[in-house]
């Protein structure tokens, strides 16, 4: 299913079911009040977003270390790589949901709520703020804690009244200290309206690196290697380009002739560099096309090549990388990459990588045009927030990492 058949299937499905589902918990209440529980097993919902995986790794940390829980996981079957990325939760804790259809997803949605009661999971954290399905999931899991984000009186869809810890969402901290203000409503000494009461520092909120050993660094300079026979390690560095972003919010793309336009002037002002065009399989006619306009032995076609766990194998073995708010900017935060992103409909303050990552923003007035107030949906068709980045303003970015020593220009 498309993002908008989804969204659709959200909004007159998700109204009468929620509403339903409120008035069948208030009814339970009535007749058995919930035994009070503390999380001992508790399940994160986070379906749609991948890059999403790494900013939340923080508050599962949290919620692991001073709860001493286990931790259970649920996410689209697309996304499920990106939990391995980081690999704070069990394979086994693990539950996908097939979006491909609506039958598969009736289907695997049933599957979880018997998943739910065999584990007993006693709390769920949705993670989600634009969806009354997670809503749903979070209400139907048997849980007797559920925390989520709560309206109150600021605008927000409607997701019936099914949450147990009601905490405010904070438009103006990063959504990764918002996550963490999730967990802290389980740790509150006494019920807070609205959770949560506490401070997120920004130490709360740093990653942990990932290590690799020297084999898996060498099986990847030989993978390069086949890919571009001419490359020599130790003599050529690796820039990454990541053009795409995925069909969610098609808007946050910079320009493909500007990417090639940025590509021409890496190549000509360093050349001990191998540019790598990446992306997801299929991508990889795209990143094709864009390798033969720039015409050069040294712009490679790497889109497809590694699964998506390999990737940050390859981002500790290279030197930068360029790249629209998407997946990749999130992914190599628990590496040393210098990353430079692209940002247009969301913002950096909000949404900008963990890592050693450079936004670069132009800032309009009318930008970011997609928050949680507007369910994430733009009027906007052309997004004259990235059109206003240029690229010599980029290759000044990249310019101290790329040309270490020549200083600006």
């Amino acid at each position: 299913m498309n993002v908008d058949t989804m969204r659709t299937i959200d909004r007159w499905a998700g109204i009468p079911l929620t509403f339903l589902l409120t008035c069948w918990l208030r009814l339970c209440r009535l007749v058995r009040r919930p035994d009070a529980r503390s999380p001992k097993k508790i399940l994160f919902i986070e379906l749609s977003e991948m890059g999403s995986t790494i900013l939340v790794d923080p508050a599962l940390r949290k919620a692991r270390q001073q709860l001493e829980a286990e931790l259970y996981f649920v996410i689209f079957r697309k996304n499920r790589p990106s939990l391995d990325l980081i690999g704070t939760i069990a394979a086994a804790n693990i539950f996908t949901l097939r979006e491909d259809s609506l039958i598969h997803l009736v289907t695997d949605t049933l599957r979880f709520l018997r998943w739910t009661r065999r584990h007993r999971i006693d709390t769920v954290v949705d993670l989600e703020l634009f969806s009354r399905f997670t809503a749903l999931l979070t209400g139907l899991s048997g849980a007797v804690n559920r925390v989520g984000f709560y309206a109150f009186h600021n605008e927000g869809l409607y997701r019936g009244e099914l949450l147990t810890h009601r905490v405010a969402y904070n438009p103006h901290i990063h959504i990764a200290k918002n996550f963490v203000a999730l967990v802290n409503s389980l740790l509150a000494e006494t019920v807070e309206v609205p959770y949560s009461k506490q401070v997120v520092t920004d130490a709360e909120i740093r990653l942990t690196m990932v290590r690799y050993s020297d084999n898996e660094l060498d099986n990847m300079h030989e993978l390069v290697r086949r890919h571009c026979p001419d490359y020599e390690r130790g003599r050529q560095r690796l820039v990454l380009i990541n053009p795409n972003a995925s069909e969610l919010l098609p808007q946050r793309r910079w320009m493909r002739d500007r990417y090639e336009d940025l590509v021409n002037r890496i190549l000509a002002a360093a050349p001990d560099v191998l540019v790598l065009i990446t992306g997801a399989p299929s991508e990889k006619a795209e990143a094709g096309e864009m390798c033969e306009r720039i015409g050069s032995r040294r712009c490679i076609n790497f889109a497809g090549a590694l699964p998506l766990g390999r990737l940050p194998v390859l981002y500790t073995i290279s030197t930068l990388m360029v790249t629209n708010d998407s997946g990749p900017g999130h992914f190599s935060a628990i590496t040393p990459l210098p990353t430079f992103v692209l940002f247009g409909p969301e913002t950096p303050t909000l949404y900008g990588s963990l890592g050693n990552s450079t936004p670069i923003y132009a800032g309009l007035a009318c930008s970011p045009c997609v928050s949680a107030a507007n369910h994430r949906k733009t009027p906007c068709t052309d997004n004259r927030c990235l059109q206003a980045i240029t690229v010599d303003q980029v290759f000044s970015a990249i310019r101290p990492v790329l040309l270490p020593g020549t200083g600006t220009p």
